[in-house]
């Protein structure tokens, strides 16, 4: 499913990485957005991979994000994740990006890790 959100960033997570079990190397970063209106939401958003370099965020700035949302099952229990895979910074155009194909997804290093 894919949809846009926008608003402005006000907090930036600690950047994640690490190595999957095929020997790939992976990261992370999650950020939150706050929606405008009456009553704001504040969403986590996650830009994996290159993604990270190509959209790097500042708290304050106001976004529209192009996320793709995707749940998966993990030890009984359903978790789901909006991934970015454009942003427009408020005034710009757009980099004319086209929504990924499956990325890579980290496997789990154990049985107590999340693989995401």
């Amino acid at each position: 499913m894919a949809m846009d959100i926008s608003g402005v960033v006000v907090a930036l997570l600690p950047l994640q990485s690490g190595q999957g079990k095929s020997g790939n190397a992976w990261k992370k970063q999650e950020f939150i957005l706050e929606t405008p209106g009456q009553f704001p939401k504040k969403v986590c958003l996650s830009l994996w991979g290159e993604k990270v370099d190509e959209n790097r965020v500042t708290i304050g700035e106001k976004i529209t994000a192009s996320i793709n949302l995707e749940s998966r099952e993990y030890n009984n229990r359903w978790y789901t994740e909006a991934r970015v895979w454009k942003i427009t910074r408020s005034g710009n155009t757009g980099n004319n990006q086209t929504p990924p194909t499956d990325d890579f997804i980290p496997e789990s290093g154990g049985s107590d890790d999340l693989p995401f």
